[in-house]
């Protein structure tokens, strides 16, 4: 399957190191806020082509966004997460 350049369904899970829990390749597409998740590459290698897909279907921009820039730690996500939960009105 590691030749072919179509992502899997929905239907098809594995294991997110990052959540600990099962996701689809349409979650790390976009799970950060529109742009791929900075471990997909490692994640989805041996499921399908998905460097190949992903330089098919970013605009530069968008790669350069999502792996060229260095990752934040796990900390400073989960602060900058609070943070933007403490915005929002219920």
């Amino acid at each position: 399957m590691e030749n072919e350049i179509t992502p899997p369904g929905d239907n098809y899970t594995i294991r997110c190191p990052r959540l600990g829990h099962t996701v689809s390749f349409s979650y790390c597409r976009s799970e950060n806020m529109g742009i791929p998740c900075f471990k997909i590459l490692d994640c989805w290698f041996e499921h399908f082509s998905v460097e190949r897909y992903l330089r098919e279907t970013l605009t530069e921009e968008e790669w350069d966004k999502a792996f060229m820039q260095a990752g934040k730690s796990k900390i400073l996500s989960i602060l900058e997460q609070i943070e933007r939960a403490k915005k929002v009105k219920i």
